[in-house]
């Protein structure tokens, strides 16, 4: 009776067991799915930039990227979200908007920004593509001279370009574009 007990135990705890697939191999392990928003960078690349030659799409003005500090990507990556700020975003200005005065000076009055659905920043590299409801569907690819952004930051904000890359907005064609750095006020 005790053998028809252990020999029934025993038959149990194998039937429980998982089973391989029908050709044999154990499951394969789930894909890796990439971060939607990610930063590797080891030195402070904060600021705006801002395109070095006017690039518009329609009635709308390119006005700049802006590039948060380490604290922000680590609390959008850590989900705290904002409907109006994000560590990388573009701002769009219409330009038939008319002008209003701001604490830095004049500016349009109808802004466009554009907050990330997925983001990667490097020190030598910007990726971002985001969606308003004014532009439609925002995609940025931009390569960062970190020697050049040290420049300009040593000089608290340079002339010279610092980022370039391409920039494609709703369903038109890709458009160079070349960026300079301001660290803002």
């Amino acid at each position: 009776m005790r053998t028809l007990i252990g020999l029934a135990a025993c038959l149990l705890v194998l039937t429980s067991c998982d089973r391989p697939d029908a050709n044999g191999e154990p499951p394969s392990p789930a894909a890796v799915v990439p971060a939607a928003f990610s930063h590797s960078i080891s030195s402070d690349l904060s600021g705006y930039y801002m395109p070095a030659s006017d690039v518009r799409i329609g009635n709308w003005a390119f006005d700049h990227v802006f590039v948060g500090q380490a604290q922000d990507f680590e609390a959008w990556e850590g989900g705290s979200r904002s409907g109006t700020f994000g560590p990388v975003m573009l701002q769009f200005d219409d330009e038939t908007s008319p002008m209003v005065q701001t604490e830095i000076g004049e500016a349009r009055s109808i802004t466009a920004r554009v907050l990330p659905s997925t983001y990667s920043v490097t020190d030598s590299r910007i990726t971002f593509e985001g969606r308003s409801a004014e532009l439609g569907a925002v995609r940025f690819e931009g390569a960062l001279d970190p020697a050049a952004l040290a420049t300009a930051r040593r000089n608290l904000g340079d002339e010279g370009v610092v980022v370039t890359g391409r920039l494609t907005v709703g369903d038109g064609p890709a458009q160079n574009v070349q960026l300079r750095w301001w660290g803002g006020d």
